[in-house]
């Protein structure tokens, strides 16, 4: 019995709310480098958000490193330039990060080409662009969309015994081979990795609604499995830790990060000693950012990136 145990404990203060950025050139003065994610705060579907190419152009002429770190799988960087072009934004290939490329960054940090394995992809073309390009064999992806398995007596969807690792991004034509085939290399194949790109619940594929993300897909996965897979897109910290090695970044309080996911992005920040900032053009509304239950609060947030113009 401890005595202590009874005294008095003043009840823990709530967190701070979110504050609105007033003072943009503050911000642009405190930070060298900054980090976007992409859909949701640079474009939503194929439309550029208003005021960014503005923005952009401000920031680089005042001498800021850019980087795009996005959790869409579906395009690998070389994708992903060609869709900057297409929207008229000038951004170099080694600014841009996608989840494609930090899946197959963690499976060429983790040594897994040696090994002699091959990897299912359960996801778009994005993902298996960059696998080839580290000389790691797969299979699956576009090429299984039209597949449907054989369920009458006897039927059976037969695995390659040599997958050593599974990777699960977003997919627009999903189905239950692919599904089947995840699950049976993941439960049967000893050793076999699972491997997520993120874990977003929603995604921007038009500028009219959102849609069903990543989350999804991997939550299919993880339903028939039984197991937690291995994330490499945000907030884990693979990027955010490739990108400082990368380019020598010592201070990550003179980096914020931008974006309008608080659950991947403000976290992705937050966890990983960032600066951060939450625009309201994407999934977060301000209702969201500001009620009760949301417990990941940025250090500011704005209606949209143009406001960095003020």
């Amino acid at each position: 019995f401890r005595p202590d145990c009874l005294r008095w404990r003043a009840p823990m203060a709530a967190p701070a709310p979110a504050r609105r950025l007033e003072d943009a050139a503050a911000l642009l003065d405190s930070v060298d480098i900054f980090i976007f994610d992409c859909d949701g705060v640079i474009w939503r579907g194929e439309t550029v958000i208003d005021g960014v190419p503005a923005v952009l152009e401000k920031l680089r002429a005042a001498g800021k490193r850019i980087f795009f770190v996005t959790n869409n799988s579906t395009k690998s960087r070389k994708g992903y330039k060609s869709k900057f072009d297409s929207l008229g934004l000038s951004v170099e290939p080694e600014e841009i990060f996608s989840s494609s490329f930090a899946a197959a960054a963690y499976l060429e940090q983790t040594g897994f080409k040696a090994k002699g394995k091959k990897v299912y992809v359960l996801g778009e073309k994005g993902i298996g662009e960059e696998l080839d390009l580290i000389g790691v064999e797969w299979f699956g992806g576009e090429d299984d969309a039209g597949k449907t398995p054989t369920m009458t007596k006897g039927g059976k969807v037969e695995h390659d015994e040599n997958v050593g690792a599974v990777v699960v991004g977003f997919d627009r034509n999903i189905n239950y081979y692919k599904i089947q085939y995840a699950q049976l290399c993941i439960n049967e194949n000893a050793g076999c990795e699972f491997i997520a790109t993120n874990l977003d619940r929603v995604t921007h594929l038009t500028d009219a609604q959102e849609w069903a993300g990543n989350g999804a897909m991997v939550g299919a996965i993880k339903g028939c499995t039984g197991r937690e897979p291995t994330v490499v897109g945000k907030p884990s910290a693979l990027m955010i830790d490739y990108i400082a090695q990368k380019y020598g970044i010592a201070d990550r309080k003179r980096i914020c990060m931008v974006g309008d996911r608080l659950d991947t992005d403000m976290l992705f920040g937050l966890d990983n000693g960032l600066q951060t900032c939450l625009t309201l053009t994407g999934v977060t509304t301000e209702a969201e950012l500001l009620g009760e239950a949301n417990k990941i609060i940025p250090d500011s947030y704005v209606d949209s990136i143009a406001d960095f113009l003020r």
